[in-house]
């Protein structure tokens, strides 16, 4: 089963990144985040990636184009060119495809332009910008079990902000601690290559046409996660990730090694 990632949206909301960067080139730890994502899917067996490019994506390419030369020793011979790799200082045995998907593609349109890429199978599916412990075994058997087209991983995060409780205008209660809030959209997808005939082209946004009427139509089921999630939309998400892994075993590495 192939993994698709989206990795090619502009990143705004983190423009000091994302000036300079593609958001899943945007480190955490000293490495992108796409790399922490793609690491917890090898974790669970899933090693096999199509990546969907678009704003900046030849930093993506570079990435993966020069990753063995980055992590390896190497022997160069300058008379003639060649060169050796002496040890390999890297675990990932990933096939990776780089699939340019348009700068202003949207998010539907940009699961479409892989179809071709993906060999019409089940398929696994999340964005290039979220972090999490949910175990990808248990999701997957999940989707099998319900035999529908399409499951989408529901997790359900703290509120950001502490909550007012209100008598009129007077303040009853005040929580400052975070509250659990409901039920959302945590972006880590098993697909059937049905759900493509749901998308009508480059405009279509997922989250929107597609996921509705895959949902009026009973084919969309949810897997509750209850564990650590977290996307990186703004720099105040960049560096609550950056203090987790700073403090040692963030909640989302599922690997060993290095």
């Amino acid at each position: 089963m192939k993994v698709a990632i989206l990795a090619g949206g502009m990143g705004s909301r983190l423009a000091e990144e994302t000036e300079i960067r593609p958001k899943p080139m945007v480190e955490v730890g000293g490495r992108p985040i796409l790399w922490h994502i793609m690491r917890h899917f090898d974790h669970h067996g899933f090693d096999r990636f199509v990546i969907a490019l678009g704003y900046k994506g030849d930093h993506i390419k570079r990435f993966f184009a020069d990753y063995a030369t980055a992590h390896s020793s190497l022997r160069v011979d300058l008379g003639s060119g060649a060169i050796d790799y002496l040890d390999e200082g890297y675990d990932e045995k990933w096939s990776v495809d780089l699939i340019e998907t348009g700068r202003w593609t949207n998010t539907g349109g940009r699961i479409k332009r892989l179809r071709p890429y993906l060999d019409e199978e089940t398929f696994l599916l999340t964005w290039g910008d979220g972090v999490s412990d949910v175990d990808i075994g248990k999701l997957v058997a999940f989707h099998r079990s319900h035999g529908r087209l399409a499951t989408v991983t529901a997790v359900h995060p703290p509120a950001r902000f502490g909550q007012l409780e209100m008598t009129g205008d007077r303040v009853s209660a005040f929580t400052e601690k975070p509250l659990d809030q409901g039920w959302i959209n945590g972006a880590f997808f098993v697909l059937e290559p049905q759900v493509f005939d749901y998308i009508d082209g480059d405009d279509t946004l997922w989250e929107k046409e597609p996921m509705e009427r895959l949902a009026a139509e009973g084919e969309l089921m949810a897997f509750r996660h209850g564990g650590f999630w977290q996307c990186m939309d703004t720099l105040r998400d960049k560096k609550l990730l950056e203090d987790l892994w700073a403090a040692g075993s963030p909640p989302w590495r599922t690997w060993g090694g290095r």
